[in-house]
């Protein structure tokens, strides 16, 4: 090779971002882990292992919304518009195969959620600890949702989007990504008020804010206009029995932890403790990890991620009233900031980093033979 070809070699080397690595090798163990599941472990039902792989559960209503629109099912209006919109244009575009544009989604996004956490966490944490805060979300035990057809990674992308506009001083582009983000899920409120504490007591930064409201009444008029209601979306959690609870995040906890108990002694009690056991050792985590936040990282964080766990813990399900916690805390990227810098040590590393490897597989393989993850 002569020398202009090594030159050009080497810049395109350098230019691959440690995040971007981090992006195509896991995903790509991911993927493979879930190919050899799939021949492994017998599903009881059969599906493809391409697109249609990552297309469980919730999948089915985000490419029902993109597919049919918001007229489609009673609960539709629980899986905010953002997400089956862009999944309902490429869809389109490639024939119909919604499940294959959701993946791509998907994909793409959880790139520029990598690349943005790295930019994020660099001049806080160096490259070492950037490396280490994308390296723990690859491989958080619900990680899988970063490629799945959900809007977790759609969401995520945002919200990084969001503090770090307004951290470089784009207030207007900031507050856009905020009603983005709104428009993806309910905890996109955390952004919102992430955002503020972060313009505070700046008038003129607060006043970009209002851009974030704005953008999100695209919603209800959506609403309004395919099933005559424009405030559907406030009660359609109770399709799947969550109610919220009248003293707020603490009924949720209190909740969870009674749930531990109640139960006749069967094989139905056993896979209900074991579900609320795990929500709950992941709602012990996130408590631990949020004064961390706040201290080491400040308010604007802080409140950010104190409003992403209140709003979940909010809503508590009737028999599982922590249902989906662990894949809540997944956006919450705060934590794995603060992961990041408890990562120092080589013992908490390899502690971190082999617990959440060992929680993921066990994640793939309940995702591959259709029981519920997260």
């Amino acid at each position: 090779m002569d020398g202009p070809a090594k030159a050009q070699a080497r810049r395109l080397a350098a230019a691959v971002s440690p995040a971007t690595e981090i992006f195509v090798w896991s995903r790509t163990a991911i993927w493979l882990a879930a190919l050899l599941a799939a021949a492994w472990f017998p599903a009881g039902r059969r599906s493809g292992l391409g697109a249609d792989l990552w297309a469980r559960w919730d999948s089915g209503w985000f490419v029902l919304v993109a597919h049919h629109g918001y007229a489609s099912a009673e609960g539709a209006p629980a899986f905010f518009p953002l997400y089956p919109a862009l999944v309902g244009a490429l869809g389109r575009v490639l024939g119909g195969r919604y499940a294959l544009a959701g993946l791509f989604v998907s994909l793409a996004a959880c790139l520029v959620a990598f690349e943005l956490l790295w930019r994020l966490a660099a001049p806080r944490l160096g490259r070492a600890g950037a490396w280490r805060a994308v390296l723990y979300l690859a491989v958080f035990p619900t990680a899988l949702f970063l490629q799945a057809v959900y809007s977790e990674s759609v969401y995520l992308a945002l919200a990084l989007a969001a503090f770090l506009l307004a951290e470089r001083g784009s207030w207007p582009a900031a507050a856009v990504a905020a009603g983005l983000a709104l428009l993806t899920r309910s905890t996109g409120i955390a952004v919102v008020a992430g955002l503020a504490v972060l313009a505070w007591p700046e008038r003129r930064r607060l006043a970009w804010l209002v851009l974030a409201p704005v953008l999100f009444a695209a919603f209800p008029l959506v609403l309004a206009r395919q099933r005559d209601d424009a405030w559907a979306f406030v009660g359609a959690q109770g399709e799947w029995e969550r109610h919220l609870s009248v003293t707020g995040p603490f009924g949720g906890i209190w909740d969870g932890v009674r749930a531990l108990g109640g139960h006749p002694v069967d094989f139905t009690y056993r896979h209900a403790l074991a579900v609320n056991a795990e929500s709950l050792a992941f709602l012990v985590l996130f408590l631990a990890l949020l004064p961390l936040v706040w201290r080491r990282f400040g308010a604007a964080y802080g409140v950010f991620a104190l409003v992403s766990l209140a709003v979940p813990l909010a809503y508590p399900a009737d028999d599982f009233p922590l249902l989906s916690l662990p894949r809540f805390g997944l956006v919450i990227f705060p934590f794995f900031l603060v992961l990041a810098q408890l990562g120092e040590r080589p013992r908490a590393h390899a502690a971190i980093l082999s617990v959440s490897a060992l929680l993921l597989g066990v994640a793939i393989v309940q995702w591959v033979t259709y029981q519920w993850v997260a």
